[in-house]
């Protein structure tokens, strides 16, 4: 019989029920895994009685709650479908709606939504939300065993031990926290500790307290910790950083070695395909040279114009999924980003990918993060929108001599970090309206 996520726990539980599974960092309250799983069990005797097959979409913020519905939804055989607790009730239920949910759990409420759905017994475990480019949230499905795969190569890569402990400050139902603290927690036991303040100075104290051993941040959390007065050694139990969900500028990368000694770990995925390439070494992140090298059981297979295909176990539907992006292999075997596919515009005439310009503005010291397109109201002009120290002048300057002046934006604009999501990814509604507002 093939290892489901319920099973894969299940083995985990009864190789060390007492083992802490969960902490809470403000509270200090603990759970061993055998609690978690009694929390779980309770929650499906009191709700789990017609879910077996049916979507449910939850929202909790990260804690024993979220494992209490988690657990209680795999005991049920429901379809899980997480989301981020920030969105607002009527928000989460128009996306409920929209991909065919049968309830919605919210503020200690399951809540019917519709008709039961045709089940199958070979169905999906879990539905991952993306927004894609409508907007609209779009629904992934995943079986158990591709969310298996993608735990076994987030842990094989990254090193991730059973007894390592995981610092767990991004969203549990992101597809960048399911892989790199749900999954390592539900197949090998990798504990997680929770609740802690996102304010660096509080999140500096907690790391100091709790010594957790495996960081998975975002860039702007790992941006606030190199920019504040934090003693080197609160970080000192940390072996390894991680960062994801956006592009890390090399600034903040060598700031964060210079203050902390610690080299921070570029790792590059997507909803669809989990974990695609990691920085194993961290060196590549001081440079911003590439994303690292495929991980293992991942294999990329590259086309015309830099596009490439990702095959692995952990990628949803077939197995291969083709990115947005594209790319290409340096002579290390790692993966170098060079841009947005279909992203080519026109000016004075001339062709241009403003990858290529946004290339050129990130290898400034000083700029964080860059997004470079057409004014949506004046086709033939190129406008940017940087996050950085430096004023608009001094993006032109460095420009000049490095690209063709045509290619250089007609209007910056400038600000201090980049608009981001509960989730910590660039809120990209918020910075087209910036990009285009000029």
């Amino acid at each position: 019989m093939s290892a489901t996520l319920r099973t894969s726990w299940q083995r985990t539980v009864r190789s060390a029920p007492a083992a802490i599974a969960l902490r809470d960092a403000v509270t200090a309250r603990s759970w061993t895994r055998a609690e978690l799983t009694a929390l779980g069990a309770e929650w499906a005797a009191e709700y789990g009685g017609e879910l077996a097959g049916q979507r449910v979409v939850f929202s909790e913020p990260n804690g024993a709650e979220w494992f209490r519905v988690f657990l209680g939804l795999l005991a049920a055989d429901a379809v899980i479908v997480p989301l981020d607790p920030g969105e607002p009730v009527t928000a989460k239920r128009a996306i409920a709606g929209n991909i065919g949910a049968m309830f919605l759990w919210h503020d200690h409420f399951l809540e019917p939504m519709g008709p039961p759905r045709r089940t199958h017994p070979h169905g999906p475990r879990l539905l991952k939300l993306t927004s894609g480019s409508t907007g609209v949230p779009q629904a992934l499905p995943f079986t158990d065993a591709q969310l298996l795969a993608d735990g076994r190569q987030v842990c094989t890569t990254m090193g991730i031990k059973r007894n390592d402990l995981n610092l767990g400050c991004i969203p549990f139902g992101h597809s960048y926290g399911l892989g790199n603290l749900v999954l390592p927690l539900l197949t090998q036991g990798t504990a997680i500790v929770c609740g802690v303040p996102l304010l660096p100075q509080a999140l500096g104290e907690a790391i100091a307290q709790w010594r957790p051993t495996v960081f998975p941040a975002v860039p702007a959390l790992l941006r606030a910790l190199a920019g504040a007065e934090i003693a080197p050694v609160q970080l000192r139990s940390l072996r390894t950083v991680v960062s994801a969900g956006a592009p890390l500028a090399p600034d903040v990368a060598q700031a964060f070695h210079a203050k902390f000694g610690q080299t921070i770990h570029n790792f590059y995925g997507s909803s669809e395909t989990g974990g695609i390439t990691y920085d194993r070494s961290g060196r590549a992140a001081l440079t911003g040279a590439s994303v690292g090298r495929p991980m293992k059981g991942v294999k990329l297979r590259f086309g015309a114009k830099g596009r490439f295909w990702v095959k692995s176990r952990a990628v949803g539907g077939r197995g291969v999924f083709r990115p947005a992006d594209r790319g290409e292999l340096n002579s290390k075997g790692e993966l170098v980003l060079l841009g947005r596919a279909g992203r080519m515009v026109k000016i004075a005439g001339r062709r241009l990918d403003p990858a290529e310009v946004e290339r050129t503005l990130r290898e400034m010291p000083g700029v964080q993060d860059v997004i470079v397109a057409s004014h949506r109201d004046r086709a033939d002009t190129l406008v940017a929108a940087v996050a950085t120290r430096h004023t608009g002048e001094a993006l032109r300057e460095w420009l000049q001599g490095r690209i063709a002046g045509w290619k250089i934006p007609r209007k910056f604009v400038v600000v201090a970090e980049f608009p981001l999501t509960a989730r910590g990814k660039v809120d990209s509604r918020r910075l087209q309206a910036l990009l285009h507002g000029v």
